[in-house]
């Protein structure tokens, strides 16, 4: 057991089904690193750490196994719980956990919000913040200490403000 705490960790995913008669299961992962999709990982459901045994892709899902599920029954109590890991330390990446509750600026200094959530989108993740704006993450071009600074193309803010106005 490591001596990290749930508050300490980051949810990755959530256990779906179980598969076949030895305890195998799915599991859908919400983290597309590599570190996250490989056997020797340690991952928690329901405040337990497991560490990873085997894991393969199957369509769009990853089936598993997990040291110490060894039915389908043991696997199947997981069902619907979620999976949480250590954070990854990578300098270049830029994480969700870390914009949740950062101030969005643009680079002329325009106030955008405290980022509340960021959104899954298909084209690519958008930030979304208390005042009701949405900027989608390829215009982000800095964070540092809490404030992300943003630089959206001309009229794209305005625009969804003024669609919002008509309504």
């Amino acid at each position: 057991m490591n001596e990290n705490t749930p508050q300490d960790l980051l949810e990755i995913g959530r256990v779906g089904r179980s598969h076949g008669v030895k305890g195998e299961m799915y599991i859908s992962l919400t983290s597309d690193r590599p570190e996250r999709q490989q056997a020797g990982i340690t991952i928690w459901i329901s405040n337990v750490a497991y560490v990873v045994q085997a894991i393969r892709p199957s369509n769009d899902r990853w089936l598993v196994f997990i040291e110490g599920i060894h039915s389908p029954e043991a696997a199947a109590a997981l069902t619907n719980q979620l999976i949480f890991a250590e954070p990854i330390d990578d300098d270049d990446a830029l994480w969700v956990h870390e914009l949740v509750g950062s101030r969005v600026v643009g680079i002329d200094g325009t106030n955008y919000g405290t980022c509340t959530a960021v959104l899954d989108n298909p084209a690519h993740p958008i930030i979304e913040t208390d005042l009701d704006v949405l900027v989608p993450l390829p215009f982000v071009v800095e964070y540092r200490d809490g404030e992300v600074r943003v630089n959206p193309p001309l009229g794209l803010l305005e625009l969804s403000n003024d669609e919002e106005a008509a309504q």
